[in-house]
């Protein structure tokens, strides 16, 4: 293995330990996190800014399905899983994703994505901030309600590369699902949506030429394995330290490296 190779490599495991982490402990992070860090490492080695955040993007969502599986089986075993509420979503969840992925993925522009990315993280972070309270009276819609909202999580995960919380979980803490159990479930959700956007990135990149050896279209193969392997082996513990904690100071400190990644996507997108 070359000396670039095995810098690579500790890079890649570094960035999944850490996304891993972030993941399961607040529910959100694991895409906002790759997305910007991978942008830059194909950057870095040559590849034009457009299409690494597509990259960025499609392999980002593609280590989800990995760290998503391991993430629930240690949610649920803390009780922590709505099951009915990943049901009632998940239709929907597939529709949208294989609608972005197979399609406005491919047509948008690397700079849009990153535009897209800055702003979705953006809002994400001040809702982590403001930390608002439901109103008790509110709960969850009915079940064409609810495969509507999954539309939407999954159209707009697959566009930036997220797991899907950074909307799942404001969404049912808003409808009066306790923090923890919004967590757990938005993990439940992560493989249905990046099981759905990976197909669909599959289908819109399978005639691009490798930007780098071991990319496969719109995915790089080498960061797909070796973010996975530390990912999946860090999501359990932080899915068990977000059980014990009150991460509400969590939330806002992450709020503000969410502020900061939105920041560096925004320069790298107008600069491209």
């Amino acid at each position: 293995m070359s000396e670039l190779s095995v810098v690579l490599v500790a890079e890649l495991l570094a960035l999944g330990t850490v996304a891993g982490f972030m993941a399961g402990l607040l529910g959100v992070g694991g895409g906002m996190m790759m997305v910007p860090a991978m942008t830059w490492l194909l950057t870095s080695r040559g590849v034009p800014s457009g299409p690494a955040v597509k990259m960025a993007v499609a392999t980002s969502m593609a280590t989800i399905m990995f760290t998503s599986m391991s993430s629930v089986r240690a949610h649920q075993r803390l009780g922590a899983v709505r099951w009915p509420v990943v049901r009632a979503m998940a239709p929907g969840i597939l529709a949208g994703g294989l609608l972005a992925g197979a399609g406005a993925f491919a047509v948008l522009k690397g700079q849009g994505l990153a535009l897209a990315f800055s702003a979705f993280i953006g809002y994400t972070a001040v809702q982590m901030m403001l930390d608002r309270r439901p109103s008790p009276a509110r709960a969850l819609p009915g079940s064409l309600g609810m495969a509507g909202v999954g539309l939407g999580v999954g159209f707009l995960s697959t566009l930036v590369g997220a797991g899907g919380a950074f909307m799942s979980v404001p969404f049912m803490t808003w409808c009066n699902v306790p923090p923890r159990h919004a967590v757990g479930t938005s993990a439940a959700l992560g493989f249905p949506i990046a099981a759905a956007a990976t197909l669909g990135y599959v289908i819109s990149g399978r005639d691009l030429p490798p930007a780098l050896p071991g990319a496969f279209g719109y995915l790089f193969v080498p960061a797909l394995v070796f973010v996975s392997m530390a990912s999946v082996t860090l999501a359990p513990m932080g899915a068990r330290v977000a059980q014990r904690i009150d991460t509400r100071l969590l939330k806002r400190i992450f709020a503000v490296l969410l502020l900061l990644l939105a920041a560096s996507m925004l320069q790298r997108a107008f600069s491209s």
